[in-house]
């Protein structure tokens, strides 16, 4: 049986290119969609929260955070960073969430050997939407054009090659990975691999396989009470 490497470039940039696999939209119309959902979403959630806007935590113009907290932030209460997608350019309990290339990036966080930077940070939970955890086959599509990845480069990040066996803080850390039902083939292979090599290696881990959403409405339905990602976050985060 064939894998990505067998793919011809035409397949391989349908493959990772999430907009053209939404029974919704057409591609176009879904990112624009997908983006109005975003900025709506920041809007309400900026009007019922405390924030502190554009916090840096680096010295580039892209490194820059928002932070929403309770509008009576008494006692203490659980920490959710979340990574946005976009392929990389667009100590309470901390608990992460990343979609598409942010939970890449979330993935890379869980990858990390903090011991050499002197901390070990207390993650409780990773929730990872729709992420891609294999560089390599983007090496070969349009995504490259603009990040000039070598295979060294795109080997070194890539999470699913560098899973350590899980230390205890690890094996106490919840990781769950979910997909679209409309996700491509090759989003929806890396998922799969992602979590049998986590489990391999000792990690707690499960998968969620969402019907009836693409790459995009699986993150936009997070604000939404009954859906059953925001329901499986919030317990993740109640049950620490």
């Amino acid at each position: 049986m064939g894998g990505w490497w067998d793919m011809a470039a035409e397949e391989l940039e349908q493959q990772y290119s999430p907009s053209r696999w939404s029974p919704r939209l057409g591609p176009d119309e879904v990112i624009q969609a997908h983006l109005a959902a975003a900025a709506a979403g920041t809007q309400r959630a900026r009007a019922g929260a405390q924030t502190s806007l554009h916090v840096p935590y680096g010295d580039g113009d892209g490194e820059k955070l928002d932070i929403y907290l309770p509008t009576d932030p008494s006692g203490t209460f659980p920490v959710l960073v979340y990574i946005h997608g976009g392929y990389w350019q667009c100590l309470r309990g901390i608990y992460l969430c990343g979609h598409s290339a942010g939970a890449h990036l979330a993935a890379m966080v869980l990858a990390t050997d903090w011991t050499e930077y002197g901390v070990v940070p207390d993650i409780k939970g990773a929730v990872l939407v729709s992420g891609v955890y294999d560089l390599e086959p983007i090496l070969h599509t349009y995504v490259n054009d603009a990040l000039h990845m070598s295979r060294e480069v795109a080997q070194r990040n890539s999470p699913l090659l560098h899973i350590a066996p899980a230390a205890p803080a690890a094996a106490a850390c919840k990781v769950l990975v979910a997909m679209a039902q409309h996700d491509s083939p090759e989003f929806r292979r890396q998922s799969r691999e992602y979590v049998l090599a986590l489990r391999a290696a000792g990690w707690s881990v499960s998968m969620l396989d969402l019907a009836g959403v693409d790459h995009f409405d699986i993150v936009e339905k997070l604000s939404e009470d009954s859906y059953i990602l925001t329901q499986v976050i919030l317990n993740m985060i109640l049950r620490a």
